[in-house]
């Protein structure tokens, strides 16, 4: 059984004998560590190992793909992670340096089932983690993370015979045909690519001049100590700099890659930043003009407007809203047969014949370079205009205890039903819907909500509230009905910010 041991300094006898595997690092949807003091390289062998245990138990043919993003330590990571996948019977396929879609595809592209991609994406340098899955092209969610948190920390791992090595060559030429094939600009885009100096700038800049683009990279050699800025496109400091890049170059647009290239961010023509549910909402215009009838998945932060969009409703598009987290809108977009799937962190999905279910971030450029191509003429921020009014604000995080968090949101959620079963109101409007997929998410008559949840990984709730008439009622609805609801609980405490 293994025992969390904070307290172990790195590079010790002991530290190269005994796995340090801290429990907190296993998360919804995958696992973060600090390297050194959280885990160690013993621990990722038995992390290894755990993982083949489980794709053992679940019986799923033991075959893992293993790749690794650019940091100084993330091959070493691996190469433990490989030994005990091996010490438990795993066929293990390295593809080298890689994007988490990159192995993503080798599942598909080699034939094996299972997949460990070690990344910790855009966290700070000195972060390694691990994205796993064994059922192409879902990875793993709580469930999941849950009994191999148990296998791991109970000692269950089991070694087996029959383990092996084998390192995939060339790889990445096979990478770049597939997330290139489906898209040919007949006309000129010039696109800034923002990598951050993560591992994305080996793909990214290629793939777009491949689609035919004029690329003006940034920061896209690779740099681990990330000099600039963390490669995170929902961070400001990132969308400030792809914005400067913009307006003084002249550029139709801007796209930025997180850390392992699963999401992508999105800048416009003037400068302005458009985040991913916007985005998404563009894309589905696009999509379903092409697709009549067409299927979307979106997560619970994103805009109403794709339950009002006239367009979508002239193409018999429909529209599901659904719990926050990449695995769980993957998961539902499989469920569906979505054509997409939309979530404002940047991971986009789409299906066949736009891709193969999983988030990959050049995958969702290529689908915003083709969506301008074809509206020859049109600028971005102009499709951007065009798109109904909505007033949405910030994503607010009042503290909350992770033992009381889930409790006071239960409490949230009876009170909005009770208020919905009674034909109530906010401020002057109808309570039409309450979506509990996640949280409460509350649909009022002129397609305004709010929406309370509680954090995945924090001791906080997420707020969220989005008007359709203007800045003030957004406001209004915060002032006026959110926040005075959660200050009825004595375990909601400080609010990061508020509007």
């Amino acid at each position: 059984m293994l025992t969390p041991r904070p307290g172990l300094a790195p590079d010790t006898a002991d530290d190269e004998t005994h796995a340090v595997v801290e429990p907190t690092g296993f998360r919804e949807y995958d696992a973060r560590w600090i390297l050194g003091t959280e885990i160690n390289l013993p621990g990722l062998r038995a992390l290894g190992l755990g993982l083949a245990t489980y794709i053992q138990e679940i019986g799923v043919r033991p075959r893992i793909v293993v790749g690794h993003d650019y940091r100084s330590y993330s091959e070493s990571v691996k190469q433990a992670l490989t030994l005990g996948l091996m010490q438990g019977g795993m066929e293990v396929l390295d593809i080298g340096l890689a994007l988490s879609p990159m192995a993503y595809f080798a599942q598909f592209a080699l034939g094996a089932p299972c997949v460990a991609m070690v990344t910790a994406s855009h966290n700070e340098n000195g972060w390694t983690g691990v994205k796993m899955g064994a059922e192409p092209p879902l990875t793993f969610g709580p469930d999941e993370m849950g009994r191999l948190k148990a296998i791991l920390l109970n000692g269950e791992g089991v070694a087996r015979p029959g383990g092996r090595l084998e390192r995939v060559e060339g790889f990445r030429e096979q990478y770049l045909d597939e997330v290139t094939a489906g898209v040919t600009l007949k006309h000129p885009l010039k696109v800034v690519a923002a990598c951050g100096n993560g591992t994305a700038g080996a793909f990214a800049p290629e793939a777009l001049r491949r689609m035919g683009a004029e690329v003006i990279e940034m920061d896209c050699d690779l740099d681990w100590t990330f000099p600039r800025y963390n490669p995170n496109p929902e961070d400001h400091v990132m969308l400030a700099e792809m914005s400067g890049r913009v307006k003084e170059t002249g550029a139709d647009l801007a796209v930025g890659f997180d850390g392992d290239g699963d999401r992508c961010g999105v800048v416009d023509d003037t400068g302005q930043e458009i985040f991913a549910d916007k985005i998404g909402l563009l894309l589905a215009r696009d999509l379903s003009a092409l697709h009549p009838g067409a299927a979307f998945v979106v997560d619970v932060k994103s805009t109403g407007l794709y339950k009002t969009d006239p367009v979508l409703a002239e193409n018999d598009a429909t529209t599901v809203y659904w719990k926050t987290g990449h695995s769980h809108i993957k998961r539902k977009v499989a469920e569906l047969k979505a054509l997409a799937g939309f979530e404002k962190s940047g991971h986009f999905f789409f299906t066949p014949p736009l891709g193969r279910g999983y988030d990959d971030g050049i995958v969702a450029a290529g689908a915003v370079l083709a969506m301008l191509d074809h509206h020859p003429g049109k600028r971005l921020s102009q499709l951007k205009a065009a798109l109904p009014a909505a007033f949405t604000s910030l994503t607010m995080s009042p503290h909350c205890a992770d033992e009381a968090k889930y409790g006071v949101v239960e409490a949230v959620i009876r009170d909005y039903l009770t208020l919905h079963a009674a034909g109530g109101e906010i401020l002057g409007r109808k309570v039409v819907e309450v979506l509990t997929v996640n949280g409460a998410r509350v649909h009022l008559e002129d397609g305004s909500w709010v929406l309370v949840r509680a954090s995945s990984n924090k001791p906080e709730l997420v707020v969220v509230v989005e008007s359709l008439r203007s800045e003030d009622d957004m406001r209004d609805l915060f002032h006026s009905e959110v926040k005075p609801r959660l200050a009825a609980h004595d375990a909601v405490g400080a609010w990061n910010q508020e509007i």
